[in-house]
């Protein structure tokens, strides 16, 4: 596949740029040249609530109006239901499957966090799942794209997928050892016959579900305005949008949920994700999810149609719109303030952008208010080490979103876990780091190259947001 983007690296001019936006942003006292102090952008704007217990990832957005408290913990319930298996004595909440990953959005999601991969190659997939295409793309024929590793009474879950992973030893440049593990998958059990030489396997961790709605409020026009897919700049960093199908009215659009930013919006990254994951139908997506070889699947009884109504989805989407975004915890911590100037410095601001701005949204809660997610929400080529090798409509099989990082040093007090990346694969952000390759690989060289304190300042940074 033609590689269309250079190495990454800070260059001068990203540099300096970098770091007067990253001061401007972050009450750096000190900017090239001068000195100065300005107005700090709360992580999550106008939502932002302070909070680093367990629950700092499900607590409503300290702007919300009084009298829509109620919507956000109708919503809340819904993503904590456990749908069942149809008929059910809760009718509204029948309509599991017939195949399925998880039994509701909270399965995956759990406290609105982060999941995980097994810690074994025998355990079950219990917040990850796998997509699956043909490499020439388009679904596979008996399994559709994704893999249904669970499946309700009378019907066969498609199969499992295994984990296997190797250690890559490495060091620093001050010779500090490390060690890498580069994770393969293997399809096992597999109901409808193996998976042909041709198909591509593309493991998803469960991501962090608060900040969404400011993230939709984001205008299109400052996406594209970030967006520099031929390098104009010369600083080696060629982000790009995904342009998508908006399945509700059937325009192409810029996609940016997902790991490859191929969600248009937040209402139909809901509606995908109740009937891919889940196995419950939506005004949106009213057939299940069965392909043609699948015949118990598609005789097996439905919990009407559609299992989720509008006003489910209507729900959910305000409750995740409104999701607060916890609070950074750097206030007063010299090392964190000198890790924030080494995260500009070595380049990392190129895609991870400190500060964005919201624009108009039919939610008042989310709309017109600056907050600092550290993602530009672009495509960025990330090297053959990450690589899928599966397109997902403009994105390329060696492409990413930038994920925003807010909220990082919480994962572990939330989910009891440090696994970041696309399919977890990293424990901690220094091997998130070591991972970057194609436009991350400049900026992974100049961490690796660090001195151990500066190291230890710019995790310290990362771990307070």
């Amino acid at each position: 596949m033609e590689n269309r983007h250079r190495t990454a690296g800070p260059g001068p001019r990203r540099a300096a740029a970098g770091v007067a936006l990253l001061c401007a942003a972050l009450l750096c006292a000190t900017a090239p040249g001068r000195a100065q102090t300005v107005e700090r952008v709360p992580a999550g704007g106008a939502t932002t609530q302070d909070s680093a217990t367990r629950e700092a990832f499900s607590l409503p957005a300290a702007n919300m109006p009084p009298d829509r408290v109620r919507d956000f913990f109708l919503g809340n319930r819904l993503f904590n239901t456990v749908w069942t298996v149809a008929p059910g004595s809760a009718r509204s909440f029948d309509g599991l499957g017939p195949t399925f990953n998880a039994e509701g959005c909270a399965g995956c999601h759990v406290r609105d966090g982060r999941g995980r991969p097994p810690e074994d190659a025998n355990a079950p997939m219990d917040s990850m799942l796998v997509r699956l295409s043909l490499r020439g793309g388009g679904p596979h024929p008996a399994y559709g794209d994704q893999i249904q590793h669970r499946a309700i009474p009378g019907v066969l879950a498609e199969g499992r997928v295994a984990l296997r992973t190797d250690s890559m030893p490495g060091q620093y440049g001050d010779g500090t050892p490390y060690v890498l593990r580069r994770p393969s998958y293997s399809f096992r059990d597999g109901a409808f016959g193996p998976l042909n030489e041709g198909a591509v396997l593309s493991p998803r961790v469960a991501g962090t579900v608060f900040g969404m709605g400011l993230l939709e409020a984001v205008p299109d026009a400052a996406l594209l305005a970030m967006a520099d897919p031929e390098d104009a700049d010369g600083d080696g960093i060629s982000g790009r949008v995904n342009r998508v199908r908006d399945d509700a009215t059937g325009r192409t659009v810029l996609g940016r949920f997902g790991w490859k930013a191929a969600q248009p919006s937040l209402r139909q990254q809901i509606a995908a994700a109740l009937r891919d994951d889940i196995g419950i139908t939506s005004p949106l997506y009213p057939d299940e999810n069965c392909p043609p070889p699948q015949v118990a699947c598609r005789a097996a009884p439905t919990g009407g149609k559609p299992e989720a109504h509008q006003a489910f989805i209507d729900m959910l989407t305000f409750y995740m719109e409104t999701l607060a975004v916890p609070a950074t915890r750097d206030e007063g911590d010299p090392e964190a303030a000198r890790g924030r100037a080494l995260f500009d410095a070595i380049g990392c601001a190129g895609c991870h952008r400190p500060v964005l701005r919201s624009g108009p949204h039919s939610n008042p809660v989310v709309a017109h208010q600056a907050f600092a997610p550290y993602t530009d929400l672009l495509l960025h080529d990330m090297g053959e080490a990450l690589a899928d090798g599966r397109p997902d409509f403009d994105a390329t099989g060696r492409e990413w979103r930038t994920p925003p990082l807010w909220g990082l040093g919480l994962i572990r007090r939330v989910n009891g876990h440090r696994r970041l990346l696309h399919d977890g694969r990293a424990d901690g952000a220094a091997e998130a780091i070591l991972w970057h390759g194609g436009e991350g690989a400049r900026a992974r060289e100049a961490f690796r190259a660090l001195p151990a304190p500066d190291r230890a300042a710019l995790l310290r940074f990362l771990d307070r947001l």
